[in-house]
């Protein structure tokens, strides 16, 4: 009888890992079985509970046995709510068969990419960037154009750059707003400039990952590319969910909206892998989107609160420099002037992963490498904490510096 004498890993998972974030927070976590204190800004998710009122519906669901499958891509009544959602907020009226619902945004844009790109297509994406959509993009046949963006220019694509990239074989240019791991923010009149340019390119669809819409510190008001220019929005994907606005990130509902014809190849695509979202779920994100919103404010002012505590904290740090980000709950550090010093130098410590290491084993502070975004020389750190955690990861990462720059 044969015997099954070795495993074959396939192809399309070479060079791909289980993702940077998700290890070092394995990591932070592992390290906190032996050393209580460690302090964790590595994760990507609000520290506030999900509200009452959410929950309550998503108790309620289970006790009256709304527990069975549901249509593929989303009941219809959380559709109509999410239909609701963008006509209250963003301006825009969708019918059922533009939205799709998913396992959280992740899926959704994976079914995007999956459901869309052909061997050799390529996707603009502006960098730094969510480590996710490189390997994703890559999974499903594609190239990633990757667009260095710089602190000079607020982290974002600029015009320019983005004609420069464009090519016969772009699909798509995905962009993130507020982003991930920067905080920058595309206004109503960068994606007004953006747009122009890709009227010139009508093959080239735009997927825009809204999903932290309401964590925006800036006085004006949100703005996404099918709103602010209506002749676009066929060709534009619009990705969201309730993770973030609404802390449920653990109970993974996220959506699209976009034209007919993409909606379907994306059931498709959902049909062979997950099926249909968690049915309780879904009748949570429905009181989510329809329920009271003033939480949505409160956070957001919490997170402002939080955000202007560490960005002052981390400047006072010997040789690191951070911009006050607009939107999402990171702060996108810049080490490089740290990093440069003769002492690092003579210790090794050379780039923000070795970086990353000294403060999480010696510091006892969890952040993320920014070499996993495509920032090198960069660190991110979540402050989706408490203002005590926030104080106390400063003091830690700052007398570590000090430590380090000790002869």
């Amino acid at each position: 009888m044969g015997r099954w004498t070795e495993f074959s890993r396939s192809a399309k998972l070479s060079g791909i890992g289980v993702s940077e974030i998700i290890r070092i927070g394995a990591e932070a976590r592992k390290l906190a079985e032996t050393h209580r204190d460690v302090i964790s800004l590595s994760a990507g998710e609000p520290d506030f509970p999900t509200p009452d009122n959410v929950k309550l519906a998503g108790i309620g669901a289970i006790l009256t046995n709304q527990t069975r499958y549901t249509a593929l891509d989303g009941t219809a009544e959380l559709k109509a709510a999410i239909r609701r959602k963008f006509r209250r907020e963003n301006g825009l009226d969708y019918a059922g068969d533009e939205i799709s619902v998913g396992a959280g945004a992740k899926q959704v844009l994976f079914n995007i990419l999956m459901a869309t790109l052909n061997p050799g297509d390529e996707v603009i994406v502006p960098s730094p960037c969510w480590t996710t959509y490189l390997d994703m993009i890559r999974l499903a046949g594609g190239t990633a154009t990757v667009v260095p963006c710089s602190a000079e220019t607020g982290f974002r694509l600029s015009p320019e750059q983005l004609a420069a990239a464009l090519t016969p074989r772009t699909r798509w240019l995905l962009l993130n707003s507020p982003s991930n791991p920067t905080g920058a923010v595309y206004g109503a009149a960068h994606l007004a400039a953006l747009a122009e340019v890709l009227r010139t390119a009508p093959r080239v669809g735009v997927v825009s990952d809204d999903i932290y819409e309401h964590v925006l510190y800036d006085s004006a008001p949100f703005a996404t590319m099918a709103a602010i220019c209506p002749d676009m929005k066929p060709r534009v994907v619009i990705v969201n969910g309730v993770s973030k606005a609404y802390s449920m990130t653990g109970w993974r509902v996220g959506y699209a909206a976009a034209a007919p014809d993409i909606i379907a190849a994306m059931a498709v695509v959902q049909s062979q892998s997950s099926s249909n979202p968690c049915s309780i779920s879904q009748i949570a994100a429905i009181e989510a989107l329809d329920g009271p919103q003033d939480i949505i404010a409160e956070r957001r002012d919490a997170f402002r609160r939080r955000r202007d505590r560490i960005v002052a904290g981390l400047n006072t740090i010997p040789h690191v420099h951070c911009l006050l980000p607009d939107g999402a709950f990171y702060a996108f550090a810049d080490m490089r002037g740290l990093l440069a010093r003769p002492e690092l130098k003579r210790k090794d410590m050379t780039d923000d992963a070795a970086l990353c290491r000294y403060f999480l084993h010696e510091c006892h502070v969890a952040a993320v490498p920014g070499f996993c975004f495509g920032g090198p020389g960069y660190l991110r750190l979540s402050y989706a904490a408490s203002d005590k955690m926030i104080d106390e990861a400063l003091e830690r990462m700052k007398a570590g510096v000090e430590r380090l720059l000790k002869r």
